[in-house]
């Protein structure tokens, strides 16, 4: 493990007609649904200029851990690889850590790109010292039925080729709803989007500049239980900055709080001065709610993360409805990187 304190590395840039990995450390969707797979890799290339390289394991379906494992490493090693992509989360990439190699990551740091599942391995990153990137999966938001959401092209061009500075701007319309990518006809269209109301701020009208750390709140969950990849977190200065979103598996409010209470009751809750708490997604093929009961469960979700702010964090700074996670637009995060929470002037910078 690196010392305490250390300052995470970011990855150099990849440019445009650099080689990029394609990876799928979690599910083998890419295998069983090829049309967003395919849509992505296309738009990877046509759009942002990069040749996408896909790994034996990519295609494979019920690919074992220990092959998962090798893809990584081997992305990692080759030097002509400038950036690796994820297909899509998962729910079982915590069984892949175990196989691997720090030495292998820390030889030539390369942008990392994924969320959900892949908090694992974004997490374990930052463990290693290195940034990594929250967001931007190929078959989610580089294969949109229609096109690429406008804020979610803009924020993943700035992750991948500029370093520095990028302000996140709130979506003024959102969409958490999809269709069947078996389907054809779904891509012909871009999906029905509802009317964003921005950001809502809650706590003290601070400042809070500080490395980032979080992910998709029912993973970390996960590794709390295990305990892995968790205590990367005791090196941060006071005044960390926490971002958090839930899934498409909707979970309960209190089970929310549940997750929270226990991070507070570890302390972890404490080494934050903000958090940044994703839209969440309300909607899902197998809990189809409908307009009502979406704006309930949102507002449900928001009062079990005040709660368990009020008990452990109550001169955090929160943000909620930040267009990060499973929603469409999605801003990409860095993770493990700078990010300024301005409650003075409710702005918020990333660095990339």
């Amino acid at each position: 493990m690196l010392p305490l304190r250390s300052s995470p590395v970011y990855p150099r840039k990849p440019r445009p007609g650099d080689r990029v990995a394609v990876l799928s450390p979690s599910s083998d969707l890419a295998a069983r649904l090829p049309l967003p797979y395919e849509l992505g890799l296309a738009r990877l290339e046509k759009e942002f200029g990069l040749q996408p390289v896909t790994y034996p394991s990519t295609l494979r379906k019920d690919a074992s851990p220990q092959e998962r494992a090798d893809d990584l490493h081997a992305a990692f090693a080759d030097p002509a690889i400038r950036a690796v992509f994820t297909t899509i989360g998962g729910d079982d990439q915590i069984t892949v850590l175990p196989y691997l190699d720090r030495a292998v990551f820390r030889a030539d740091p390369k942008p990392f790109f994924g969320y959900s599942d892949c908090t694992n391995l974004l997490a374990y990153l930052r463990s290693t010292g290195i940034v990594g990137f929250h967001g931007a999966s190929v078959m989610c938001e580089l294969g949109r039925p229609g096109a690429l959401h406008p804020l979610t092209a803009e924020s993943l061009r700035a992750a991948l080729f500029t370093p520095g500075p990028y302000e996140l701007r709130a979506a003024t319309q959102y969409t958490d709803e999809g269709g069947d990518w078996a389907d054809p006809d779904t891509f012909t269209t871009e999906p029905a989007m509802w009317p964003g109301d921005g950001w809502s701020w809650h706590g003290p009208e601070r400042v809070v500049e500080g490395v980032s750390w979080g992910g998709c709140l029912e993973v970390l969950s996960w590794m709390l239980m295990t305990d892995r990849e968790i205590g990367a977190v005791t090196d941060f200065d006071d005044d960390g900055v926490l971002f958090l979103e839930t899934s498409e598996e909707l979970p309960r409010a209190d089970d929310v709080y549940y997750v929270l209470r226990s991070m507070g009751e570890r302390g972890l809750l404490g080494r934050f001065g903000a958090l940044l708490m994703g839209r969440p997604k309300a909607w899902s093929f197998d809990q189809p709610h409908s307009p009502e009961a979406k704006a309930s469960y949102v507002r449900e979700q928001r009062a079990a993360v005040l709660r368990a702010l009020a008990a452990y964090a109550p001169e955090m700074v929160a943000v909620f409805d930040v267009d990060l996670g499973h929603t469409d637009p999605q801003l990409v995060i860095p993770y493990g990187g700078t990010i300024r929470v301005d409650g003075q002037t409710r702005r918020i910078t990333v660095t990339y």
